[in-house]
């Protein structure tokens, strides 16, 4: 994929396994990281299991992809997403994939698909399994997308790494040599580090809120010669 291109992204949701609560706002969240070019949900639509999912898929043009459960006690919905998912890889008409479940199932999928050169982003609960979140390029909890609109009132969610040790991690590894580093450099580094990791975790929205807000961080606003505004950080 050339540099400036937008990037084309299949979504495939394992509805057995994803709440229909937050479908708007999964796709919503993709559509920051490019196009959405396939929208795909899996599952026994005979059931009443799925029923919740049934009005979403009308008003989102999600596509139902009918699997039956042809033996108990095994998830032919997995068998078919992966199936689908790599015949899209191959067909090469995406450059990147939004798996939306929370099964360490898909561990090996995500894997897969990004030794192939695909970006893979990763949607499901808090519960999801570490291996699966790290095994995405980014990965975000449905949590932070049901949080409210202001972050001071976002109660930051448990069970998320250290923030202070992230970031200082990060300063110390970006920083040039007069001490500072730029914001986009840290961001960039956590995520990479951490593919999880979400300002929104954490109770703020963007990145330079969550650092302003941190009091072992000196935070300047610098411009360059093309007038853009960069924040730099350096530790106290």
């Amino acid at each position: 994929m050339a540099q400036g291109e937008t990037l084309r992204i299949a979504v495939l949701i394992d509805a057995d396994n994803a709440s229909a609560s937050v479908a708007k706002e999964v796709l919503e969240e993709v559509t920051k990281y490019g196009v959405v070019t396939i929208k795909r949900a899996y599952g026994d639509w005979t059931t009443q299991n799925l029923v919740g999912w049934k009005a979403h898929l009308h008003r989102h043009a999600i596509q139902p992809i009918q699997q039956f459960a042809y033996t108990q006690g095994k998830n032919s919905t997995d068998s078919a997403f992966i199936i689908d998912a790599m015949d899209l890889l191959y067909a090469g008409n995406v450059d990147g994939f939004c798996l939306v479940s929370s099964d360490s199932d898909f561990t090996r999928l995500a894997t897969r698909l990004r030794e192939a050169g695909k970006t893979v982003f990763g949607l499901g609960e808090r519960k999801t399994p570490e291996p699966f979140i790290a095994a995405c390029d980014k990965f975000i909890f449905f949590e932070v997308l049901k949080a409210p609109a202001e972050p001071a009132a976002v109660v930051p969610v448990p069970d998320v790494p250290n923030l202070e040790e992230l970031i200082t991690h990060a300063v110390r590894e970006t920083a040039r040599e007069n001490g500072w580093s730029r914001l986009a450099t840290v961001g960039s580094l956590v995520s990479k580090t951490h593919s999880s990791f979400d300002p929104r975790n954490y109770g703020y929205k963007k990145l330079s809120e969550l650092v302003r807000a941190q009091p072992y961080l000196e935070v300047i606003d610098r411009a360059d010669g093309t007038g853009f505004v960069h924040v730099e950080v350096k530790l106290r």
